[in-house]
């Protein structure tokens, strides 16, 4: 026994050796069941604990233990069963059993309540009693449990009487009604109980939950584990099924009635109130299996049809801007699918279509017939006190409102990820695969991204903070982040971004530079390295032009009519020149200008001073780029005159120069001012209509008047012009339409193309050259990988450029490879 390593209470065995110390067990037992009678019937306060403390005692220590639990067990047994049983079935009601037998019942819900709650009280009470008294029989029989029960692994006496109250007061018959038992009867009163509340009726929660503290308190066998209370093996599945059943029928009936904000309101309510259930009623151990019940038959089971509810499902909410309910249908879809596939997909589909909707709206008004065919860049003349700004034309309001759409939509669906959504990164990966595939679906995408920086930059960040232009800024970057063509991006801003550097037209310089410095940590360093390079040839032209008066001044030419030249010397790898001189006739060269020989005069001039700097350089001069301030003097009445500064294009002061040579009231024609000039006719045409057509700027008369320019059309000298303003500047006509046409859209991506070839075979070449040997496939896929931040490589183009690699022996097949493979050719 030593061997078992627990401590015993030992007796004292002095008085082991007298013969008068026989116990008379029956004797003592009669003390001690009279006593435990009075303990049942609280009359236990006369009672002497320490007497029948030692009476236990003397019977276990003569070896009596085994007798003396046995009659207390026996003694408890018929408490239970004639004292305690009666009790509880006099407190069912006939309501309660005939309910529980399957019969229909005409009762009402209070009815119901008072019978279900007369019988909890009567268990509660006598659950209640049988602890107290036997917690009192136990200190009497400590010994008795300390030593017999010990040594004969015997569960304790109340251990034992615990098991007694399960079996022969919860688990026993009920007379006349089969197998029928009491447990059954509580089991369904407590979830009658519930279902009452449920419905919005009040009950005694506390009574409730002293039943379910009883439930606990009882086990299923003798060793009490954990996962044996009566709760857990016999209430608990009956709850939850009936849960199940309750929660299905209510998913199915909220469906057919309720819009999806309810459904989300009124599930959000239910898992709160089961949670607090579970609280205060029944058992924290049944929280997240009630959960898991509603979660399956309310959420689970209903979740794709609440989503796609048409008028009140998550496309009405993300229209209608309904945070709340927006995000009570992320947690609710959170609580059964930690990817939120059903909500990611619809957002995703919304977004796709509002964007494709913004995509229809601005193809359809990029193909509307201008509201004017020709339109003046601007009347804008110093001295007026706030001049008018240029208006947009239609097309490019249409590019700008395109741009302006989608960053509405951008805000607003962050907005939603945020305040909703709770920033989850699956949903804001959906967020950005959608707006990537609206915004790449269109085709103008890139051209309208360049032409919102433009107008921004010209005339959309005046009179901003230098917050305001950052967030601009920002946003527009926001949107060229989604852009996959950002070689066609390019093309397109560089050149936009050279006619706001050359023409003087962009507000700020130092925005301008703000703007590359985040597309170059936005899209790295090779996409902006010509665009800065444009900025180093303004900087170094200013410096030229700077030098080449200084030298016009050493040589003491003092003509005062000599004109002055500012020059922008441009490199021509670097600046979009086919944008900015196109070429002429289907292919053909554009004709060179013919200037008047004091324009040819400073041009030979500043020819020689830059080449004789920079030998071996080649200098090509672009009239259909540049600016010139002239002077003009108009006769008045009384002998005097007056004088005007004009500020035109280079085209229209060669123009202007040749009427210096025509003598008062002769003319020429339009098919004599092409031969004079050598201009293209688009381009006479288009100078031609500023100096004659619009109405504030007629320095020319043109015959017969009209807005269009015919060959034969006759041009004089308007001697009496007149206008308010000392400085007037001409702008030059435009056909109202930025946005490229048909045509200039296709020449554009050919020539993009073409680029990308280039840069296809670079990357080939520089995988190859590093990896000496590759398979077909892997050689896709890397160069794919390679060129993807820059634009999507077509795979026929691949294909196509390997094939001119091996013909140009840069690489050839490898013969004995499994798979096609090339190697690379030092």
């Amino acid at each position: 026994m030593a061997g078992r390593g627990r401590g015993k209470i030992r007796p004292p065995r002095r008085a082991l050796g007298n013969s008068n110390d026989a116990i008379d067990f029956d004797t003592k037992w009669a003390v001690l069941a009279s006593s435990l009678r009075e303990i049942h019937t609280k009359n236990a306060s006369l009672l002497s604990f320490e007497e029948l403390y030692r009476n236990a005692y003397q019977l276990v220590l003569k070896k009596r233990g085994e007798t003396l639990y046995e009659r207390v067990k026996e003694f408890e047994e018929a408490w239970l069963t004639h004292e305690v049983r009666p009790r509880i079935l006099a407190a069912m009601s006939s309501t309660l059993l005939v309910g529980n037998s399957g019969s229909i019942v005409m009762t009402t819900a209070d009815e119901k309540r008072v019978a279900g709650e007369r019988l909890l009280k009567a268990l509660k009470h006598a659950w209640e009693d049988h602890n107290l008294c036997m917690n009192m029989t136990t200190d009497v029989l400590m010994y008795m449990d300390r030593v017999y029960c010990l040594d004969n692994r015997k569960p304790s006496i109340f251990t034992a009487s615990m098991a007694q109250f399960r079996d022969h007061v919860l688990r026993s018959l009920i007379p006349s009604h089969g197998n029928m038992n009491i447990a059954m009867v509580l089991y369904s009163v407590i979830m009658d109980q519930v279902h009452m509340e449920r419905g919005g009726d009040i009950i005694d929660k506390a009574l409730i939950r002293s039943c379910v503290y009883m439930l606990e308190g009882l086990y299923e066998s003798e060793t009490e584990e954990e996962d044996s209370k009566l709760y857990l093996t016999s209430f608990e599945p009956q709850y939850l099924e009936a849960s199940r059943r309750f929660y299905q029928g209510e998913g199915e009936l909220l469906l057919r009635e309720a819009d999806a904000g309810t459904f989300c309101r009124y599930t959000k309510r239910r898992v709160n109130e089961e949670r607090d259930r579970c609280r205060s009623t029944l058992s924290p151990l049944t929280l997240p299996k009630i959960n898991a019940v509603i979660e399956a038959e309310l959420i689970r089971n209903n979740i794709r049809a609440v989503i796609g509810l048409g008028g009140s499902g998550v496309q009405c909410m993300l229209d209608n801007d309904r945070l709340d309910e927006l995000e009570m249908i992320y947690d609710l879809i959170g609580r059964v699918d930690p990817r939120k596939e059903e909500l990611r997909k619809a957002v995703q589909k919304r977004v796709v279509e509002l964007g494709t909707d913004i995509n229809t709206a601005a193809t359809n008004s990029s193909h509307a017939q201008p509201i004017n065919n020709t339109k003046q860049d601007s009347d804008k003349a110093e001295g007026d006190g706030k001049p008018s700004e240029k208006p947009v034309n239609q097309q490019t309001a249409a590019a700008i409102r395109w741009v302006d759409a989608v960053l509405q939509l951008k805000q607003k669906y962050d907005t939603i990820l945020v305040a909703a959504f709770q920033s989850d990164q699956g949903l804001q990966t959906a967020l950005s695969r959608s707006f990537t595939d609206f915004i790449n679906a269109f085709e103008r995408s890139s051209e309208f991204l360049s032409l919102f920086f433009d107008e921004n930059m010209k005339k959309g960040i005046k009179g901003k903070t230098e917050n305001e232009v950052d967030a601009l800024l920002d946003k527009g970057i926001t949107l060229l982040r989604y852009v996959q063509d950002k070689d066609m991006f390019e093309r397109y801003y560089k050149k936009h971004l050279s006619r706001r550097l050359l023409m003087k037209r962009s507000i700020s310089m130092d925005a301008e530079r703000q703007m590359i410095s985040k597309m170059k940590m936005e899209v790295g360093n090779t996409f902006t390295q010509k665009i800065e390079a444009m900025f180093k040839d303004m900087a170094v032209s200013e410096d030229l032009s700077s030098n080449f008066k200084k030298h016009v001044a050493r040589l003491g030419d003092h003509d005062p009519k000599r004109a002055e030249l500012d020059v922008h010397v441009l490199t021509s790898t670097m600046w979009p020149l086919e944008a900015m001189a196109p070429t002429y006739n289907d292919g053909e060269a554009r004709p060179t200008c013919i200037f008047p020989s004091q324009i040819e005069r400073i041009k030979h001039s500043f020819e020689k001073f830059y080449l004789d700097k920079h030998s071996g350089r080649r200098l090509t001069w672009q009239a259909n780029m540049g600016t010139a301030d002239i002077r003009a003097y108009f006769p008045e009445s009384k002998g005097k005159v007056k004088t005007r500064e004009l500020n035109v294009s280079t085209y229209a002061m060669v123009i202007l120069l040749l009427f210096n040579e025509l003598p008062s009231g002769q003319w020429y024609t339009c098919e004599e001012l092409q031969a004079r000039t050598n201009m293209p006719l688009n381009e006479l045409t288009r100078n031609l209509q500023s100096l004659a057509v619009a109405p504030k700027t007629r320095i020319l008369i043109k015959e017969p008047m009209s807005k269009d320019i015919k060959l034969d059309d006759k041009f004089f000298f308007n001697e009496s012009f007149y206008s308010q303003f000392t400085k007037i500047k001409i702008g030059v006509v435009t056909s109202g339409n930025k946005v490229e046409d048909q045509h200039e859209r296709k020449e554009t991506e050919k020539k993009n193309d073409e680029s990308r070839g280039g840069g296809i075979e670079a990357a080939i070449v520089r995988i190859m050259k590093q990896r000496k040997e590759l398979s077909h496939q892997k050689l896709i896929t890397e160069v794919i990988q390679q060129l993807t931040a820059r634009f999507m490589p077509d795979i026929n183009m691949v294909k196509k450029k390997i094939e001119s690699l091996i013909e140009r022996e840069y690489l050839e097949r490898v013969d004995d490879s499994e798979r096609p493979a090339y190697r690379y050719l030092a």
